[in-house]
């Protein structure tokens, strides 16, 4: 693997937007600092939380862009690019780019349109974009979100990469929020594949299957809590307490989807952010349903 140890906690980062739904990115840096003060070891920036797939790339690029101003204050805060698209050129482009830039790592997305396709044509799509697009110190993870984007990555075809790339191929975002998907991805791969859960319920079991911490859209708002079961696993301890408490607030949120205009309507709401926007089709959460998710979080937090 890479040096670089992407384990930790990770916000899947929000992209602020004007009202005009143009990407507010004077708005990204001072996004990127409340995570990282809050004990984010980095963020995800323009996965499904960050409304990636509804950017075109040069929006996108330009937000990966502001996105470094995070290490004028934070150099160490470890910066990730979700770069997949159905498209293969774009993809190679985006991914390119994150490089270039100096972001630590990619999490790509399988094509998401054609969804009936075999691990051989995964296998030759993710080949294409590891050969041509990550440096040979890049970690390149796979996204499993097959509830959303329709298309899995199945242990054949992990085992198929990792085999093929033991370097640049360093593991996956596991959004399946299985536990027994956790268990087998531990059992199989160990720790020579990295996981990073996207379930905060499953943030403790999965760590003790082998993974190495998390990248969730929760941590928007509760990474403190994220970081304190983290840092207690380090410890070869378990803090059962604070995971309890993020199962119930994970229930909650999970009642409030798609995940965007909740959290930025309570980010607004309990942090003083500006209210952004969401981009079409996503529409902003209600007034009614902001106050009533806003006082289910404050009755857990009490």
């Amino acid at each position: 693997m890479p040096t670089l140890k992407l384990e930790g906690v990770y916000a899947a980062s929000l992209t602020p937007l004007k009202d005009d739904y143009s990407p507010d990115l004077d708005a990204l840096p001072p996004l990127l600092r409340f995570y990282a003060q809050r004990g984010c070891h980095g963020a995800l920036l323009l996965g499904t939380t960050g409304e990636g797939p509804s950017f075109a790339p040069k929006e996108r690029t330009a937000i990966l862009q502001a996105a470094l101003k995070i290490r004028q204050e934070y150099p160490d805060f470890r910066l990730m690019a979700g770069t997949g698209t159905p498209s293969l050129e774009e993809t190679l482009s985006l991914t390119r780019d994150a490089f270039d830039l100096g972001f630590d790592a990619v999490v790509v997305l399988p094509p998401y349109y054609f969804r009936k396709v075999s691990d051989e044509g995964l296998f030759v799509w993710y080949k294409k974009i590891i050969e041509q697009a990550v440096p040979s110190d890049g970690a390149f993870l796979g996204y499993h979100i097959p509830a959303v984007s329709g298309v899995g990555l199945s242990f054949e075809l992990l085992s198929q990469l990792k085999d093929g790339f033991p370097q640049r191929f360093y593991g996956i975002k596991d959004s399946t929020g299985d536990p027994n998907h956790a268990v087998q991805l531990g059992a199989h791969f160990g720790q020579d594949l990295t996981v990073l859960t996207g379930n905060d319920r499953l943030l403790s079991f999965a760590m003790e299957n082998q993974a190495a911490g998390c990248i969730t859209a929760m941590a928007n708002l509760y990474s403190p809590s994220l970081r304190k079961v983290w840092d207690a696993f380090q410890r070869g301890e378990a803090d059962l307490e604070t995971q309890a408490q993020l199962d119930t607030w994970r229930s909650v949120l999970d009642e409030y989807q798609p995940y965007a205009p909740t959290l930025k309507a309570l980010l607004h709401n309990m942090h003083g952010f500006s209210q952004w926007a969401v981009r079409p089709p996503l529409l902003p959460l209600r007034d009614g349903l902001a106050h009533k998710a806003l006082k289910e979080f404050e009755t857990i937090a009490t």
